[in-house]
């Protein structure tokens, strides 16, 4: 599965923004088997980048300086002292710990076999605990029903065939009256040329090839998906992200990058 990062660009003298995203993807299908809720092309693509999930100067430095956002915006509305928390798409675990860090009971999952693998040998490091589960969402929601007080989708819609599918599962995941986050990428022309054109291929933030912007995300959509499936809607927020000058901020306009917040 996959993890995500993502830029903007800020009131910098040019005015340029610049948004990326690092998905958390899933894995193997057979013949044999249900068909699952994934695309074999985007679980190989993040398993090759799998070494370098921890590398903080690497190609995943972005998501690493952007963490602390995420983060922030997800304990300001639910705080995770104490909360049961699963963090679907967990890749290589960097959410997870920050979570575990702060008090959560976490379990990530993912379809990615060495994400997964570089997610638990960083808990070596760390010394946090974390359980971590080669499941889709899909196959998660079957057999645990209305366990978690908090469940984080962040960075994987746009990387899966059905995302409506992901969120009616992680509806199922949440207890009734527990707190569901989503982020991924508006589908538009600035998100476009921010995302991709800006993030990939001008100041090379993200590897070519990380994105499709056909997978893009509008928030009416997303919010329709989660509505149909039995969630209250509780915010919509823009994420942004100054690469020179290291800023931070959520709130704004959600033309690229945003956070989606529902309640069960």
């Amino acid at each position: 599965m996959l993890v995500a990062f993502f830029g903007d660009l800020q009131r910098t003298a040019n005015r340029s923004i610049f948004s990326l995203v690092t998905p958390f993807s899933m894995t193997e299908n057979s013949p044999n088997k249900p068909t699952l809720n994934i695309d074999e092309a985007e679980i190989a693509k993040f398993e090759a980048m799998a070494p370098i999930w921890w590398d903080r100067q690497g190609d995943f430095k972005a998501l690493h300086d952007i963490n602390v956002l995420r983060l922030h915006y997800i304990n300001e509305r639910a705080p995770l002292a104490g909360k049961s928390v699963l963090d679907v798409g967990c890749g290589g675990g960097i959410l997870s710990e920050a979570m575990a860090a702060l008090g959560a009971k976490v379990t990530g999952i993912d379809m990615g076999d060495a994400a997964l693998g570089v997610a638990r040998l960083h808990l070596r490091k760390s010394g946090l605990q974390v359980q971590y589960r080669q499941a889709t969402a899909e196959q998660y929601a079957a057999i645990h029903k209305d366990r978690f007080d908090v469940v984080t989708c962040l960075e994987l819609l746009e990387h899966v065939p059905d995302p409506a599918s992901v969120i009616a599962a992680c509806k199922i995941l949440v207890r009734p009256g527990g707190d569901i986050f989503f982020a991924t990428l508006n589908r538009n022309l600035k998100s476009f040329f921010f995302a991709i054109i800006g993030a990939e291929y001008i100041l090379g933030l993200v590897r070519k090839g990380t994105h499709r912007y056909s997978k893009f995300i509008k928030p009416i959509e997303l919010q329709k998906w989660a509505t149909a499936a039995g969630l209250s809607f509780k915010d919509l927020s823009g994420l942004h992200y100054n690469p020179i000058l290291r800023r931070y901020s959520t709130g704004g306009n959600t033309h690229v990058n945003y956070l989606m917040h529902f309640r069960k």
